[in-house]
């Protein structure tokens, strides 16, 4: 229950305005510039050199891409080539003089990424945003529509911009703003009327999209009026700071599941009658790939802010088969994620790969995409958190029994264990040398005697399997990469005096392979 003492936001907000009358009035007859409607003053600050390096091409960017999302080949490769022209011709403007920056005529590359939930979307703008360098903020369009729209809203997305920039206006002007599910911003299209709420966010992201200037204070912000009332008295004006979005990247997304049927009768229409080229007819979420503005005009987005997003892309559904090559291949793998946790338990976890497919295969299950695996993985796993720790296992190797009947598996891993543990420990050292010759380009492997001391020598350091290779052998690298340069040697088997003096073998490898000699494997 709110005091009755304190004043209401509507007397606060009148307060405020006799303190801002009172104090404008001692002033005399201030200037037109100090008066109580100053003229804005643009403080935009003009770039004078370059706010990030960008030297990209579309193919850089989709290689970097396709270390973190799988498949979505056309959508990774349109949203290269978007980016590249923005930020290309961002970096062109920004080295000629502000008048004749302002002369140039460019249509912004926004984008519309359209596809059902968990097929990456957000992971892709996220990630072009890393490797670029430049703010990102993502916001879900329905904040605006469930609160209500108020016109400073969409605004503070700019200044949230200005927030993750650390306060650096010039880089900020050219970060990437994300709004997800604008597919329920959507006006109504039925007799019962039109969505005034969703229109006017739509019709509000207009002139941001396009090039406009923001205010770095918010009207609505009140702390911020507080700061423009004692600057006045301070110094007779206020500056009225703000930041331009001509520069910044617009890209929104939605699931648009609706549309589906529309763009199915409009493209069975054009199949039907006398002339009509006959072809096959594209299904379900495969439609959206096939949208036009009139169909996301008539599903209710405005034609104006369609006008605003020349660059649409769509992203497919991921099968059980996209599902397990991001849990095997993708750099951001969930796997990654789960063996993070349980090594923090002081449990080591090995999946095999029967394992990564059943789990893909009930993800696809799920229909929501890559976060199906997420859902899976946490009813698969909750108990073993649970569990585990505390109670003197140390590994365990995730086999398909294992994600089939988990309640099992982990009561005969409790009760049992020991032989379990050995075997995944041991089939941790192997991926270890798996993963290694991988990365690096030089193979290495483990005689069986050498895994016993992995094993062993883990146990006395009272640390995971994974973590002791990772220590003992970080040098490995560098050293054996040396060697293969001086040698042509590719093949390292090692033994376990490896194990117990890993630096000093390598040494004694580097040192024999300058000579002229290849090294034993030792």
């Amino acid at each position: 229950m709110s005091d009755p003492n304190l004043p209401t936001p509507e007397q606060l907000h009148q307060r405020l305005q006799e303190f801002l009358r009172a104090s404008f009035a001692n002033q005399g007859s201030p200037s037109p510039e100090a008066s109580g409607s100053p003229e804005p003053v643009n403080t935009t600050p003009v770039p004078t050199e370059e706010p990030f390096k960008f030297d990209f091409s579309p193919k850089d960017i989709k290689k970097h891409l396709d270390r973190f999302v799988i498949k979505q080949h056309e959508a990774k490769k349109a949203l290269s080539i978007a980016v590249c022209d923005h930020y290309h011709h961002a970096r062109y403007a920004s080295s000629l003089e502000a008048d004749k920056a302002s002369r140039l005529e460019y249509a912004k590359q926004n984008v519309l990424i359209v596809g059902p939930t968990g097929v990456g979307k957000t992971y892709l703008v996220k990630h072009v945003a890393d490797l670029i360098g430049v703010p990102f903020v993502k916001a879900d369009a329905t904040k605006f529509s469930e609160t209500g729209y108020v016109g400073g809203d969409v605004e503070d997305l700019v200044r949230e911009l200005v927030h993750k920039a650390e306060g650096d206006v010039n880089l900020a002007s050219y970060g990437i703003i994300y709004i997800d599910e604008v597919d329920k911003i959507a006006s109504a299209s039925d007799s019962a009327g039109r969505d005034v709420s969703g229109r006017g966010v739509q019709t509000a992201l207009l002139k941001l999209m396009e090039d406009t200037e923001v205010p770095l204070r918010s009207a609505n912000d009140l702390q911020g009026q507080l700061q423009a009332a004692l600057e006045f008295q301070k110094r007779g004006k206020v500056a009225r700071e703000s930041i331009s979005t001509r520069h910044i990247l617009f890209i929104v997304s939605g699931a648009f599941e609706k549309m589906t049927g529309i763009v199915g009768r409009r493209i069975r229409q054009a199949h039907i009658g006398f002339g009509a080229e006959p072809g096959t007819v594209a299904e379900g979420a495969e439609l959206l790939a096939h949208a036009e503005t009139r169909d996301f005009v008539s599903f209710g987005m405005e034609p104006e802010f369609m006008g605003r997003l020349p660059v649409r892309v769509a992203c497919n559904l991921l099968s059980a088969e996209d599902l397990y090559e991001i849990l095997s291949r993708s750099e951001g793998s969930i796997i990654r994620q789960y063996e993070r946790a349980f090594r923090s338990y002081g449990v080591e976890v090995f999946f095999e790969e029967d394992a990564l497919r059943t789990i893909s295969e009930l993800a696809a299950q799920e229909e929501t995409g890559a976060r199906g695996l997420l859902t899976v993985c946490e009813r698969i796993f909750r108990d073993f958190k649970f569990e585990l720790p505390g109670s003197g296992v140390k590994s365990f190797t995730v086999t398909s029994a294992l994600v089939n009947k988990p309640a099992e598996v982990l009561q005969q891993l409790l009760k049992v264990g020991h032989e379990e543990r050995e075997k995944a420990q041991r089939a941790i050292v192997h991926e270890f040398a798996a993963r290694f010759s991988a990365e690096h380009g030089v193979k290495i492997s483990f005689e069986e005697s050498a895994v016993d001391r992995v094993l062993e020598k883990a146990g006395e350091a009272g640390s995971g399997v994974r973590e002791f290779c990772e220590k003992a052998f970080k040098d490995y690298q560098f050293g054996l990469t040396l060697i293969r340069r001086n040698s042509g040697r590719e093949d390292f088997c090692l033994s376990p005096a490896a194990v117990d003096d890993p630096d000093g073998v390598l040494s004694s490898w580097v040192v024999e392979s300058y000579r002229g000699s290849t090294p034993d494997s030792q």
